[in-house]
Formats: structure tokens, sequence, C-alpha cells
């Protein structure tokens, strides 16, 4: 039954019951690991019962991916923020730099959602969303390019493996260096599978 990531449905209160169950859940990860969460907790924290939960989620893992939707479409945006010719490296996009600070100020539960290695709802969800946007990017921009498949995969995982590293305490850095960092990566690695595939 797992909605759309998006909530567009055309009903205002199960739109309202799915927004407290989300607020409910992130709550809760506040405090501990999404594995040590259950329903019956969110469920209290929502104001609603569980029959009521099991009405618009399968599961707790179907509510953690759609509470990480928000969060995942303005990371991939972030990384897209931009017209034309993508900044240099001296520039990555304002807007990456000030997700990064709203991540950091909830570490907690972005932490409970992504998880070492980058995975969890939110690791699974964000590398899947990334990786089609670099691809459809690259397909527009350079649809000759061979090797397109491999390039985005490439982004996807850096950018969701240095954020998972970075929640979990294995890199040290500010919001605004590791913007810089990571900005100066995917540059690259779009520069390298251009040489790798003899492209100007």
């Amino acid at each position: 039954m797992g909605p759309a990531v998006t909530d567009g449905s055309a009903d205002p209160r199960t739109a309202r019951t799915r927004a407290r169950l989300r607020a409910a859940l992130l709550a809760a990860c506040e405090e501990r690991p999404l594995d040590r969460v259950g329903v019956a907790q969110v469920a209290r924290g929502a104001g609603v019962g569980r029959a009521t939960f099991y009405l618009h989620y399968d599961d707790l893992h179907a509510l953690a991916v759609d509470a990480c939707a928000e969060i995942v479409t303005r990371a991939v945006d972030a990384l897209h923020a931009w017209d034309g010719a993508p900044p240099g490296p001296d520039a990555p996009p304002a807007p990456l730099g000030a997700l990064l600070v709203e991540i950091e100020a909830r570490a907690p539960v972005y932490r409970s959602l992504l998880t070492e290695g980058g995975g969890g709802p939110l690791g699974e969800l964000l590398h899947a969303r990334l990786r089609q946007r670099s691809l459809d990017e690259l397909r527009a921009r350079r649809p000759a390019d061979p090797g397109q498949d491999l390039t985005a995969s490439a982004v996807a995982a850096l950018f969701t493996g240095v954020l998972a590293d970075w929640l979990h305490g294995r890199t040290s850095a500010t919001p605004a260096l590791l913007a810089a960092r990571i900005w100066r990566m995917l540059l690259a690695v779009h520069a390298t599978a251009r040489l790798t595939d003899g492209t100007p």
C-alpha cells in the first residue's frame, strides 16, 4: 500500500494524517535509531491508532521512505542548482552548503535514517533519485557520450557515501568545507569520465 513519497492525496485528511505520521517518525528518530522505533510509538506520537497507521503504510520502512522524500528532493536539487555550465571547483552551489547546515542541525535524525555505508531508507532513496537525475542530465547535455550510467552511479555513490560517513563521524568537516570538497569530487568524476571516454 505504500504511498508515493510525495503525498499527492486528494483527501486533505489523508494528507494531514500522513504528515503527522512522518513528523512523529522523525521526532522518534531524534532519540533512537530507526531499528529501535516501533509502530506503536509512532502512532502515539501522531495521535492515531495502529489500525490507522496501517491504513496508510505497510510498515515503518515505507513510512521512513516517505519521510525522507523531502530532504532527498532538496539534496538532488541542491546538486543541480545551476543554469548553463556548472560552477567551477571553488564555487559549490549555495543550496548545497545551506542543506548541509540543516542536516548537521538534525544529525541524530538523519544518522538514524542513513546508516553507515550509505544504507537505510534515506540512503536507498537518495542514491536512486540522484543517480536518475544525474543520468537524465547527462543524456540531455551529452547524448552521444558512452558510459553515462557509470558516471551517474559514481555521482550517486560518492554523495550518498560521503554524507553517511560525515553523519557517522568517519570524516570531519564543517558544512561549508564539506560542500566544497563534495563539489570538487563530483566535478572530478565528470572530468575523468570525459577523459576516459575520449570526449573533449
